[in-house]
């Protein structure tokens, strides 16, 4: 009998783009998931959306299960109060702290005193959301990459108090979920934003200084380094807006000059131009 038998049902806060790649890879795994999220049309768009990739993976037999069945796995909640059965909740809202511990505030009055708490952040500090229950032990961070039913892989995050059976049981539901799992301890940015956003930050310096021009740059990377997708593209996607939320994070975190945002990543993101999602970012889609 593994620690992971004890996880029945999984409840997402957030049916946005993570939040729901999150509902369809548990419900994939066989868990019965529980996608919460006050906005109706938002939790409509949601189920559409996991419709129609599981039928996509079926079709390239990518999935064996029916879609329908993976589908009715997964019901809906638009209040937290409706949520009293989980077993393991991953919160996937915004990268807003506050709003983040508000949510674990409540939560941790209306769940089980062994409910474990996850929440999916690529750089907020995992202690100081957890301070805000009283379940220090039973909290972890799990940073799940976009999108995230593509994506093999899950950083793993430990708070100061994670337990060693809170971090193991989030280590064998990643795997459940068909994913590849790292673990880094707590710092600001964890392992791969802490690697990845100066990187993406540098190349907005190297075209801001007119070194060369977003298009060199991000074939010299590509090509280069052998990476998919250039540093600019790949910010472009990620989002201007969370490329610099991030960077700030690891500035205020570490307090070195060398993680200082970039002034044109700034002007970019004061413009609206947050990338593939607005329409406009580095470069125009």
């Amino acid at each position: 009998m593994t620690l992971l038998s004890q996880i029945k049902t999984i409840a997402v806060i957030g049916a946005g783009q993570m939040g729901s790649g999150i509902a369809q890879v548990a419900a994939q795994a066989g868990f019965q998931v529980v996608l919460c999220d006050n906005r109706t049309e938002g939790l409509t768009k949601a189920i559409q959306g996991i419709e129609k990739s599981l039928s996509k993976l079926f079709e390239k037999g990518k999935i064996e299960e029916h879609p329908p069945a993976i589908l009715s796995k997964i019901k809906k909640a638009s209040q937290l109060n409706e949520i009293t059965n989980a077993d393991f909740v991953i919160e996937a809202v915004n990268e807003n702290e506050n709003l983040k511990k508000e949510i674990f505030s409540q939560l941790d009055k209306i769940l089980p005193a062994n409910t474990i708490f996850a929440t999916n952040t690529s750089s907020l500090p995992i202690t100081r959301i957890a301070a805000t229950t009283q379940r220090n032990s039973k909290f972890i961070g799990m940073h799940f990459m976009n999108p995230v039913p593509i994506m093999n892989l899950v950083e793993i995050i430990r708070g100061h108090a994670t337990s060693e059976e809170t971090y193991l049981i989030t280590k064998q539901l990643a795997e459940k979920m068909q994913k590849v799992t790292v673990c880094s301890q707590d710092y600001p940015g964890f392992i791969i934003n802490r690697i990845l956003m100066p990187m993406i930050n540098e190349a907005f310096y190297t075209l801001m200084e007119g070194i060369a021009t977003a298009e060199d740059i991000d074939a010299g990377m590509k090509l280069g380094t052998n990476q998919p997708m250039g540093p600019l593209t790949l910010a472009d996607f990620i989002g201007l807006d969370t490329c610099y939320a991030i960077m700030k994070v690891l500035h205020d975190g570490l307090g070195d000059s060398k993680y200082r945002p970039c002034p044109l990543l700034k002007k970019y993101v004061d413009a609206g131009y947050f990338g593939k999602k607005t329409g406009q970012g580095v470069y125009k889609y």
